[in-house]
């Protein structure tokens, strides 16, 4: 029997796929790119094809760098961003923009052309919007097939599976449909924690009645980690294993994120852990014992992320794209270079060991240039800066990027003050992802929250929680619990400085205080209208 797993992590814009041991430890990583397709403001769109040959050679190229036998490998799982991928009934793929090309199949999580959709959702005020903090998200998959059936009928008509991400690598694997129940509940309104899971009511009631008939949707979804079958002899081939190789039931990149570094936490101290699984956007995992409807945070999902336990989701849709973007916009920031970050990061330490976080000046940033996912699920909201002078030097686009990472730190501490007045009583997030590697954003996670921060042993979270879900699947652990308790550790604790609390609470003031002048700014806009 095989003693070792790969995780595989589809990410924006690159697969990663990881060999991992029983105990948790990587053996060897590897990733190759793919493409993103942008044909409009807002749209953004990805190959199934291209995605599935990333995957494929990433996988190749880890079993290399590891040097083991193939067959040693028991177990693979994969996690997925939760992107949307239409294919017609031969498993060819459909493209999803008006007049598009076939190949472009897939609308990416951050693709926001359903926004209406979205808000009509909303407004039926259906029970299901109870399990998504009251508002739907056009980053949720049924305003994408809403606006698909309304916006490319002719597509609509082609289309004969429609499946997230994480769930088409798995029926490309092993040749089964099977949905993860982390996917349809967190993103497919589906109810994990009733019978029937699908809410035909609602389904109706959008204009999407026939929606599991039409996208090939099982009846029931399959719990993470479980053993989906073993691979089929072609995808076997593809990714360089063996047909005795067991595929899990996968997940969201971010919900593997969380088990990758809350699946060495005891149950009873859940209610006080945050995952943050933080890249390109940030996703803010807590889980429970018991249902907590928090306003504006997705859920609470029922088996969503660990067995048995409730989760509530919150998140910013653009936090290291934002400091990407800032970086982007600004003329020094154009011409740093690939180390473009670390280079701003080593002249904000110079500039606080001046003069602390006061040299950031009345600059003030509102991090919602991709509107507001938690906990304002708001779409619509939008960035601000207040404080600009001419000041057009390094030096100046050091602070503005320091004060943009501050405003995604209170973004977060604005997200976990509503989970505890929902009934968490959180003392500690969890980091993983790019952040992770940012001091910057370390530092400022704890001192702009007042919490303390823990950093991963095993710096990559999400292949590591991918593998505990691969572990589980192949029988390398009794259950994914056995699994989380045997491979994640907890690494380096980065404790809040007191100190400095009166400053980031006046500056947390300040955010709150932004946040309504744009929303009062924006209604003014629209009365103008």
């Amino acid at each position: 029997m095989g003693d070792l797993v790969m995780a595989v992590d589809v990410g924006s814009t690159a697969a990663r796929a990881g060999i991992f041991d029983r105990a948790g430890h990587l053996l060897a990583r590897a990733s190759r790119s793919f493409a993103v397709h942008r044909p409009a403001t807002d749209w953004a769109e990805h190959s199934s094809a291209e995605i599935w040959q990333s995957v494929c050679q990433a996988a190749r190229a880890a079993l290399a760098e590891a040097g083991v036998d193939p067959a040693r490998v028991a177990g693979l799982a994969f996690d997925a961003t939760c992107s949307l991928v239409v294919l017609d009934g031969d498993g060819q793929p459909v493209g999803v923009s008006p007049g598009g090309e076939d190949r472009w199949n897939v609308i990416m999580w951050a693709d926001h052309r359903a926004t209406a959709e979205a808000a009509e959702m909303t407004l039926t005020r259906h029970r299901v919007l109870d399990h998504v903090g009251g508002v739907m998200s056009p980053e949720m998959e049924l305003p994408k097939l809403l606006w698909l059936k309304r916006h490319a009928p002719a597509a609509w008509a082609r289309m004969a599976k429609a499946l997230d991400l994480a769930d088409f690598l798995l029926w490309r694997a092993t040749g089964r449909v099977a949905v993860s129940a982390c996917t349809v509940t967190c993103k497919w309104t589906y109810l994990a924690h009733e019978a029937p899971g699908w809410q035909a009511d609602f389904l109706e009631l959008v204009g999407l009645p026939d929606l599991p008939e039409k996208a090939a949707l099982p009846d029931r979804a399959l719990p993470i980690g479980t053993g989906a079958g073993p691979l089929s002899e072609a995808a076997a081939g593809a990714l360089g294993l063996t047909t005795a190789c067991v595929v899990g039931v996968g997940l969201i990149d971010a919900h593997a994120g969380g088990l990758g570094v809350l699946g060495g936490v005891p149950a009873a101290e859940l209610d006080r852990r945050l995952a943050m699984i933080a890249g390109t956007s940030t996703c803010h995992m807590a889980v429970s014992p018991q249902a907590r409807p928090v306003p504006g945070v997705w859920g609470p999902y029922f088996d969503a992320m660990v067995p048995g336990l409730w989760l509530n989701e919150g998140g910013q849709s653009a936090s290291g794209a934002l400091l990407d973007h800032v970086l982007d916009l600004h003329a020094e920031g154009r011409g740093l270079g690939p180390d473009r970050h670390d280079r701003v990061s080593r002249r904000i330490d110079e500039l606080l060991a001046v003069d602390g976080p006061a040299m950031l000046g009345p600059l003030t940033v509102l991090p919602d240039f991709h509107g507001n996912r938690s906990p304002l699920a708001d779409p619509e909201a939008r960035g601000a800066i207040f404080g600009l002078s001419l000041d057009a030097s390094f030096d100046g686009l050091c602070r503005l990027y320091y004060a943009t990472a501050l405003a995604i730190a209170l973004g977060t501490r604005q997200i976990v003050d509503a989970l505890d007045r929902a009934g968490y009583a959180i003392d500690t997030l969890h980091l993983t992802g790019g952040h992770a590697a940012n001091p910057v954003l370390v530092r400022l996670y704890a001192d702009a929250t007042g919490r303390r921060v823990v950093l991963p042993e095993q710096e990559d979270g999400v292949l590591l929680g991918t593998a505990t879900v691969a572990a589980a699947a192949a029988g390398l652990h009794p259950s994914l619990a056995d699994a989380g308790l045997a491979m994640v550790r907890s690494g380096r604790v980065v404790e809040p400085d007191r100190a400095l609390r009166s400053f980031f609470d006046c500056r947390y003031a300040l955010f709150l205080d932004l946040q309504q002048q744009e929303a009062r700014l924006r209604e003014m806009l629209h009365q103008a209208v």
